[in-house]
């Protein structure tokens, strides 16, 4: 029996050994390769042309290819014969949305139960998009705080995550491949879309809506 090969990637260590164990329980998958970061899973792809990815959705970034929705979007544009599954902590709406458009398989929330990681992967084998129950989208506190967050484009939530984990515009600019000015409205325009005037009511409303966790 021909296994599907898998290579799991999250800069966490427990979280890789934690999937790598699972998935080495049945027969039918064999994991050749772990990475902890961007640059590493791409030599892996390239070294093993995997089957199947399992990545985190954020991991630390790097000046060639970054992390979040422009890494996925660049693995599914280099290696579209790889299917990938996204482990991760995000819960935004609009931000799952973007990734089953970019063509992921799959998108699986690590604050649920990690053998969910088996069904999904099953349901790649049968050729099939996995979307579990995991990754529906998380409430808020309120209503308003819903609404202002569903009102922010993709790029702009990129910007503000970069933002939030205490990037500068310039640095965001070269990560995104964007100028700095085009960043600086993006920031700009989300944050009149959340209702916030300054940097530190933004970091506050990031915070207590748990935008970025």
């Amino acid at each position: 029996m021909n296994r599907m090969s898998v290579v799991i990637a999250d800069d966490h260590p427990i979280v890789v050994m934690g999937v790598q164990e699972i998935i080495e329980r049945d027969g039918r998958f064999k994991v050749v390769g772990t990475a902890h970061g961007p640059s590493e899973l791409v030599r892996l792809y390239q070294a093993h042309a995997p089957q199947v990815v399992i990545t985190d959705y954020t991991m630390p970034g790097d000046d060639t290819y970054g992390d979040g929705l422009k890494l996925i979007d660049y693995l599914r544009r280099q290696f579209p014969d790889t299917r990938i599954l996204i482990l991760t902590m995000q819960s935004n709406p609009l931000i799952l949305s973007s990734l089953y458009d970019l063509g992921v398989s799959g998108v699986i929330s690590k604050s649920g139960d990690l053998n969910e990681i088996m069904v999904a992967l099953r349901a790649l084998s049968r050729g099939r998009v996995y979307r579990g129950p995991g990754t529906s989208p998380a409430g808020s506190d309120t209503a308003d705080v819903q609404a202002r967050v569903a009102r922010l484009s993709v790029k702009e939530y990129e910007v503000l995550r970069h933002f939030v984990s205490g990037m500068s515009g310039r640095e965001i600019a070269l990560l995104l491949n964007r100028s700095t000015k085009t960043v600086s409205a993006q920031k700009i325009s989300a944050m009149r879309k959340l209702a916030v005037d300054n940097d530190q009511a933004l970091l506050t409303f990031c915070a207590n809506a748990s935008l970025f966790p």
